[in-house]
């Protein structure tokens, strides 16, 4: 019998190492598992497979010995797949000869969660600390106290969500890290723009993407909630600061601004704002809000590069592949 590889890392299979018919093995978890059918009627599986450094695509046919085991496993498993290294128009996707279900009792193995579960390089704990000074230094009393509100009912939650399913700070953490640093970035920004109310500003951005910890669900894999589905994260967030505004008494304007902001992040109602940006501060909000997500790409692009890679695959944020190859020091 072939000897098995050794286990490899989704890393190292986008690396210029791994050519095409390579053999590989590894521990991934499946982190979006759809069942489809071809053209000649017959069923396939299209999954995403990941661990911490990255993930891929790939196609499971009905004739492979896996077929049945992934099915039945679905999103939020974790699988020991054995194949060869392929791509399909410039991204990996390998073809699987076998697939195997790891149980659960081995999930408990040192290092297994560790190297599956993706997490923001910065420490969560210090985010966290680093989060509650923005809280304390809004100065309106009223404004302050709906803010901590809110994370006094999702704290927990907010600091181990992810930001996205796939797009950007799509990781354990990610919520908390893309939240602080668009706090960041809002803090130096503020003195140059005086027309725009600071305490209002670091609000919104605070409670931007706070229904995020509702709409999103799943401990390996994140998937939407049923309320994310049929609400989505502004509604739920603007639910969210509505109730813990009037609870600490926030005064109607300034109520009406807040929940503006919330609605209107995403910029574009083709990407989920209930209404365009309408006030300076919602301006502003929605402005960082793209600038860190999209930067939040970038970063994530450039610490998932495999050495020797000049260019990362596309990325759908962005619409283009990302130059991953350091600068040349002079």
């Amino acid at each position: 019998m072939p000897e098995t590889p050794a286990l490899t890392t989704v890393r190292d299979l986008k690396s210029p190492e791994f050519a095409n018919g390579r053999a590989f093995a590894a521990t991934l978890v499946v982190k979006k598992l759809a069942v489809k059918t071809a053209s000649n009627g017959n069923p396939f599986l299209s999954a995403d497979l990941g661990d911490r450094t990255g993930s891929f695509g790939c196609t499971v046919f009905g004739d492979n010995p896996g077929f049945d085991a992934l099915k039945a496993a679905g999103e939020g498993s974790v699988v020991r797949v054995e194949g060869k290294v392929d791509h399909y128009q410039g991204r990996l996707s390998p073809k699987l000869a076998r697939i195997a279900v790891v149980p659960e009792a081995e999930l408990g193995a040192p290092g297994m969660i560790e190297n599956l579960v993706e997490v923001a390089p910065e420490d969560g704990a210090a985010l966290w600390a680093e989060f509650n000074t923005f809280i304390e230094a809004i100065g309106h009393a009223e404004l302050r106290a709906t803010v901590r509100g809110v994370f006094d009912e999702i704290g927990e939650s907010f600091r181990w969500a992810p930001a996205a399913v796939a797009m950007h700070h799509a990781y354990r953490h990610g919520l908390l890290e893309h939240t602080t640093h668009m706090a960041r970035a809002a803090r130096a920004l503020l003195p140059l723009y005086p027309e725009v109310d600071a305490d209002l500003t670091m609000a919104g951005i605070l409670l931007h993407d706070t229904g995020k910890t509702i709409e999103y669900e799943g401990t390996l894999a994140t998937k939407r909630s049923r309320r994310g589905i049929l609400q989505g994260h502004v509604v739920l967030g603007y639910q969210l600061a509505r109730k813990a505004a009037i609870k600490a008494r926030l005064d109607a304007d300034r109520l009406e601004r807040l929940e503006h902001i919330i609605l209107s992040h995403q910029g574009e109602p083709e990407w989920g704002a209930a209404v365009y940006a309408a006030t300076p501060e919602a301006v502003l909000v929605s402005m960082i809000d793209n600038l860190d997500a999209k930067l939040g790409m970038v970063q994530r692009a450039l610490r998932q590069a495999a050495a020797g890679e000049e260019f990362s695959e596309r990325l759908p944020g962005l619409n283009t592949s990302l130059l991953t190859k350091p600068l040349s020091a002079r």
